[in-house]
């Protein structure tokens, strides 16, 4: 989840794009390719008017009255849930995916109290605003923290809960995580690379195995980081982050009310403050093949799928087999 910024090795700067070669797109990622039709809701929260970028997807199969509404990770957007949304959309599912403010084509106003009770306000309004009463909810990473908080607070509008490699399944303040304040974050952001973004997530999403489509993702978020928006996005990358690290859902898992699926890379290590812990601390995190089962555990009834050996987005890196079992979880 979080980018270490330290010395780049000299191999992966010669295959990986330089912060000085990345695109430049605008805080909205003016000028990056979205692979449906970009929608925007409008709307007021907390003094401001906002827009919420989403897409819209009409099922391409046979249609069996859903909706999938997928949640995205911090880095990640709408985009980056392109292969799935085909795949449901082919299987008669209609598919709204949002990207959140602060995130990607969305307002990055330059105050907002970030919670995720407010993101799953929003998300709520944007749903109803399509008329869209009850769904299933996905999120991945970040997205799962959020979707948790969603379906404890609208249990009745959320037909299935399912968590792909969710970050929260453990709290890593009370893990002896170090305390970061958001200048600290922000001025860690605006340093943020091409180089940084890559490497991060080659060895922490990807498990040092990189594919060419995954070049896409990297420019995606260092052409926003890149552009005219380089601070305001980095600004409101530091309140996320400390959203993120300050608003745990770990202790609110036996709440949760309705049917949920864990879908887990098992060798995901992704750990907020990882990079700044003390190595006694850094040892005890992000170990995804026991943080899986244990919340397995503590949410009633859930279910629990495991992808063995893959790392932090099983949907990205093994898409046919990660949408097969998703599929199977909708049915």
């Amino acid at each position: 989840m979080l980018f270490p910024i330290g010395a780049l090795s000299l191999a992966l700067l010669s295959t990986t794009a330089t912060a000085a070669d990345a695109p430049s797109y605008g805080p909205q990622l003016q000028g990056f390719a979205y692979p449906y039709p970009l929608k925007q809701f409008n709307f007021n929260s907390q003094g401001s008017t906002l827009q919420m970028g989403y897409m819209d997807i009409a099922p391409t199969g046979h249609k069996n009255g859903q909706t999938v509404v997928l949640l995205h990770g911090k880095n990640f957007c709408g985009a980056t849930w392109d292969v799935t949304i085909k795949a449901l959309a082919n299987n008669g599912y209609r598919v709204i995916a949002p990207d959140q403010i602060g995130f990607c084509s969305s307002s990055k106003p330059s105050s907002y109290q970030y919670s995720f009770a407010q993101l799953a306000v929003n998300t709520n309004n944007l749903l109803k605003s399509l008329h869209i009463n009850k769904a299933v909810i996905v999120g991945h990473s970040t997205g799962g923290m959020l979707a948790t908080r969603y379906s404890l607070m609208f249990p009745q509008e959320v037909s299935k809960l399912v968590l792909i490699n969710p970050i929260g399944l453990e709290d890593w303040k009370a893990k002896g995580v170090p305390f970061r304040t958001v200048d600290q974050w922000y001025e860690r952001e605006l340093k943020l690379t091409a180089q940084d973004i890559h490497d991060y997530e080659l060895h922490t999403y990807y498990v040092g195995k990189w594919k060419p489509e995954y070049d896409r993702w990297v420019d995606m978020l260092a052409g926003l980081n890149n552009g005219p928006g380089h601070k305001l996005v980095a600004w409101n990358s530091a309140l996320l982050y400390d959203m993120i690290f300050n608003q745990p859902v770990f202790y609110e898992f036996k709440n949760i009310k309705v049917p949920t699926t864990l879908m887990i890379g098992t060798s995901d290590t992704t750990a907020i403050g990882s990079d700044i812990a003390p190595p006694e601390v850094k040892a005890k995190l992000g170990h995804y093949n026991v943080l899986g089962k244990q919340a397995a555990k503590m949410i009633p009834h859930a279910k629990l799928i495991e992808f063995k050996g893959l790392g932090h987005a099983p949907q990205m890196e093994e898409p046919q087999m990660f949408n097969q079992a998703l599929l199977k979880v909708l049915h």
